[in-house]
């Protein structure tokens, strides 16, 4: 199944997407409280054709995140593979939809990067789950761009600040269901900006594998249903460039998984 918020009437419903429509879901609330309340989407009765904008899939609870979780991009930063997975923090209130502007700051960073990756939507909570069962506990994937203004992220000691300016996280254009995502480590990514391909990879590149990375995170804290987890990004990022590239305002970045969809979202100055 395929999930989108939609944006209708000055609020948002969630809806079950077919195709390029949508139909509205009879749901008490958004994907996250769904998961929250034990809830399958895929039970609900299908309502009314909705048209509008897409936001953000979900809102997640948290967004966990890990750093230089593929090779190819080990490969292209000249870094050492790492022998556990790194890990920070994006704050939620980073969060866009699929077409929302992500907005540059010019008196915070000047140097802001894209990064393609896999999304991982916990559906049931997790706690000290072993590797071998991480993937039940798996709600579904979405495409997560991991916007990144370089020069805040390398000049402090931790991430978090550099990773988590407001519009830093665009997620969508849908959440697809896991039942649907039979391998998540043989998908296809990319991202173009301006129509030039930068980033162009498999989720067969990752050091760390998703049913690695949830248990390793689970261990150390509780996953909750609607937490958000993005994956890594593979080589291609601008930063990692001769001569570094940054985004400007003007630019369209798009970001793309193979079986789940595309962002398209247009940078501007603040």
């Amino acid at each position: 199944m395929r999930l989108a918020t939609v944006r209708m009437d000055g609020g948002e419903c969630l809806a079950a997407a077919e195709g390029r429509s949508y139909r509205r879901l009879d749901a008490p609330g958004d994907l996250t409280g769904l998961l929250r309340a034990g809830i399958d989407p895929r039970q609900l009765a299908l309502g009314e054709p909705v048209d509008g904008e897409l936001a953000a899939p979900l809102r997640p609870g948290k967004i966990v995140a890990i750093g230089l979780n593929y090779l190819d991009h080990i490969r292209e930063s000249n870094l050492e593979r790492p022998s556990r997975p790194l890990v920070f923090a994006k704050f939620p209130s980073s969060v866009i939809g699929p077409t929302d502007a992500i907005e540059l700051d010019e008196a915070l960073t000047s140097r802001v990067d894209w990064e393609v990756e896999l999304a991982v939507i916990v559906g049931t909570r997790m706690r000290r789950v072993a590797e071998r069962d991480a993937l039940d506990h798996v709600f579904g994937y979405t495409v997560g761009n991991d916007v990144s203004a370089r020069d805040v992220q390398f000049s402090e000691s931790q991430w978090v600040r550099g990773k988590s300016f407001d519009t830093f996280c665009p997620l969508g254009p849908v959440a697809v269901t896991a039942d649907e995502i039979p391998d998540p480590q043989a998908l296809i990514l990319r991202t173009r900006v301006n129509g030039e391909v930068m980033q162009n990879s498999s989720t067969a590149e990752m050091v760390f594998g998703v049913a690695e990375l949830l248990a390793f995170c689970s261990r150390s804290f509780t996953l909750e249903p609607g937490d958000v987890v993005l994956t890594g990004t593979p080589w291609g990022c601008g930063e990692f460039m001769d001569p570094p590239r940054s985004l400007a305002a003007g630019d369209v970045v798009e970001t793309e998984i193979e079986g789940i969809g595309t962002l398209r979202n247009p940078v501007v100055p603040t």
